[in-house]
């Protein structure tokens, strides 16, 4: 909560824009504040800073408004783990009454009669949906823009701020919602994080219910959270599995392997993202866990086969809603002639990705490793160039050089985060990757807290939320991490 001037009579008035969901929720349960409030304080921080950043596709605000007064009205807050908490949903994630334009008007939906079902949850803990964020046409590309629009990185809006997640993630990174909805089948979650300094979680396959696209990209895609926090990240992550939320346990010692290997060929690592690998892996040495180099083994055919799979979903999400392919971008009109391709020449098989799940998880039991550590990014955030009028080509070789390291897991299945630790010479925020085995959500989160009370980075871009300076004493910095049973405090 930030204080930002006196109106008139001498009272001082408050906003919440910049505080973190799990604050406000708690501010609201306990009738600090009202969900009202909060949610007119963001829409305000909307109206004045989504200009700059084109983050939001549509925002919702009267029937925001209206939505926090119910919640308001609400006699029993205290099993709300959301009360009152602004929240974006990305694009193509059904939101009633509100069309699910998927990155373009060419992919524009109908307007949606029902909530996903991550929206209803989101909104049965408490939340409060704000709007629908931006992404690239069908989620397909690592920057974001239209014909309409580019989205801009509020580190450096002349930056990309990833895709396909990219208006949750410019939104969160400013402070227009204190966190966000997002979903990932290449990457698009963990992108966006790295880009914007914030924490991004995919889980693993079966945690949320999915329903994105034509099946789920082969079963790739997930949704997840973006968020300034771990603790806030967790929060939505139970919210969005339909549990309740648990405080994270310190982890005992762990091994960590630690993999710099780009999983594409001759994609090289610059050297703000390997010392950003060297830096987390003495956070983790100094929290008491052990971390070993070792490379997965990445076969030549996963290239190939995951492209073909990327193109495949691309194909199949044209065909499902029965676009006109004349009408959508260059770019996505070849990406979806190359998945027909790709489909007719049997190039896109259960067995390989099957195949590449078992490879991973037997690389945490071969190395006894508990998680794997490898860089986010290889290189900086593209320029916010207007991607969706270049050519595949040039839209590909963007894409791959600089982010390489997120799709293996999204072909096996495997739960991943991105957490901050730190920035680049050039003011950029860099982030890491975690990996972990089916199941490992909680861990991954619980190292990434440790990361955060170690190492705390800067919560939003520098001069926003742009009413005030960041949250003062009391401010909820952690993830709150408590000892694991027997473990020293």
């Amino acid at each position: 909560m930030r204080r930002h001037g006196a109106p008139r009579g001498g009272a001082v008035q408050e906003t919440w824009v910049g505080a973190t969901a799990k604050q406000i929720a708690r501010a609201v349960r306990r009738g600090d504040t009202s969900a009202t409030q909060v949610v007119a304080d963001h829409l305000d921080h909307i109206a004045s800073g989504d200009p700059v950043l084109t983050a939001f596709r549509v925002v919702r605000g009267g029937e925001a408004i209206v939505e926090a007064e119910k919640v308001d009205e609400q006699e029993d807050l205290a099993n709300l783990p959301l009360a009152g908490v602004p929240v974006a949903v990305k694009e193509n994630t059904a939101v009633a009454g509100v069309p699910g334009w998927n990155g373009s008007a060419a992919a524009r939906g109908p307007v949606a009669e029902d909530d996903h079902e991550v929206v209803r949850r989101l909104r049965g803990a408490g939340a409060v949906v704000l709007g629908v964020t931006r992404m690239p046409e069908l989620g397909l590309w690592g920057t974001t823009d239209d014909q309409t629009g580019t989205t801009r990185n509020p580190w450096r809006t002349d930056r990309t701020p990833g895709g396909s997640s990219g208006g949750a993630a410019a939104a969160v990174a400013a402070g227009l919602v204190p966190f966000a909805h997002a979903n990932d089948g290449f990457g698009s979650i963990r992108i966006p994080a790295a880009c914007c300094g914030l924490v991004g979680i995919k889980p693993g396959r079966g945690v949320v219910p999915a329903g994105i696209g034509a099946d789920d990209w082969y079963g790739m895609a997930e949704h997840g959270i973006l968020a300034t926090t771990v603790a806030d990240a967790a929060v939505g992550l139970a919210v969005l599995a339909g549990r309740r939320p648990d405080k994270l346990v310190e982890p005992q010692r762990l091994k960590v392997a630690v993999s710099l290997r780009s999983p594409v060929l001759g994609v090289r690592l610059d050297k703000p993202n390997r010392d950003a690998v060297a830096t987390a892996s003495r956070l983790l040495v100094a929290a008491g866990h052990d971390a070993v180099s070792a490379e997965p083994v990445y076969p030549p055919s996963l290239g190939m086969r995951g492209l073909a799979t990327w193109f495949a979903a691309a194909c199949r999400d044209v065909e499902s809603a029965g676009l006109d392919r004349a009408a959508l971008q260059p770019r996505t009109r070849r990406h979806a002639s190359l998945g027909a391709w790709a489909l007719r020449r049997g190039y896109v098989r259960e067995a390989d990705r099957a195949a590449w799940r078992e490879r991973s998880i037997d690389f945490f039991t071969d190395h006894g490793a508990d998680l794997m550590l490898t860089p986010a990014l290889a290189a900086a955030p593209p320029k916010a160039e207007g991607w969706s009028g270049r050519s595949w080509r040039a839209n590909m070789a963007a894409n791959i050089r600089y982010a390489p390291y997120a799709a293996p897991w999204n072909l096996a299945g495997l739960p991943a985060l991105v957490v901050p630790v730190g920035l680049r010479p050039d003011g950029l925020p860099v982030g890491v990757q975690l990996v972990g085995p089916p199941g490992s959500e909680l861990l991954l989160l619980a190292v990434a807290g440790q990361f955060e009370m170690a190492a705390p980075w800067q919560r939003h871009a520098p001069t926003w939320p742009r009413s005030g300076t960041s949250p003062g004493p009391g401010a909820e910095r952690s993830a709150r991490i408590v000892p694991a049973p027997g473990a020293e405090a």
